[in-house]
């Protein structure tokens, strides 16, 4: 049976950066109340009174303080790369042949950038724009099934421990978000995260990144 304090906590974990801002203090219950309130009282079908959300917000708040925070200053060098082409194909038998032709082609070019990924359904390819040519004969008898030019990639070297620091990944999405940076694609490892932007943006993320650091 769903209670205020439930619709509360429902809507809250669904919206980040209401949610962060809340856990700071910087909102004030009674106007935060009030805009919940119409959602509220459509979701338990009845009316709801504004001292009752209230109360669901001050228990809700204090949670949000045991969050470890993030600190980004530990993160390493952070490396920015211009000139990649992203492909999507779809997945084939033939398609882990085709991958293995592109790769005999650049085993020996060592200042190519060439990332592969895959998932039950799609693979996806990250290469430097230079490679075009050859990713389309290696992949001729592939279905394409999308095709990105010119973008910039920043790689940043993570923290040590970095898979147990809780809100790592959002505590960067948010501060992307906020500057208004929409991130294209995504790759991470054990120890390096990469973001994949058009590249109009990508001044503007490194400079944001880099003052986390220093700051």
């Amino acid at each position: 049976m769903k209670t205020i304090t439930s619709c509360v906590n429902d809507i809250l974990r669904h919206q980040p950066f209401l949610d962060d801002a809340l856990g700071k203090d910087l909102i004030n219950f009674s106007s935060l109340a009030a805009h919940l309130q119409p959602e509220i009282e459509k979701e338990l079908r009845k009316p709801v009174k504004q001292g009752s959300i209230i109360m669901s917000l001050r228990r809700y708040a204090p949670q949000k303080n045991l969050a470890k925070k993030t600190n980004l200053r530990d993160m390493g060098d952070i490396v920015v790369r211009s000139g990649i082409t992203e492909y999507t194909f779809l997945n084939s038998k033939s398609i882990m042949a085709s991958q293995a032709e592109l790769l005999n082609h650049v085993k020996n070019q060592l200042e190519v950038y060439l990332n592969y990924s895959s998932n039950y359904q799609e693979s996806n390819i990250l290469v430097s724009s230079d490679l075009k040519e050859t990713v389309s004969e290696c992949f001729r008898n592939e279905n394409l099934v999308s095709v990105k030019s010119d973008l910039s990639s920043i790689t940043i070297a993570l923290p040590k421990n970095s898979s147990k620091t809780v809100g790592l990944y959002f505590y960067i999405f948010k501060l992307l978000a906020y500057e208004g940076i929409p991130v294209f694609e995504i790759i991470s490892t054990s120890n390096y995260f990469a973001l994949f932007l058009e590249k109009e943006y990508i001044n503007q993320a490194f400079l944001l990144l880099n003052e986390i650091k220093i700051s």
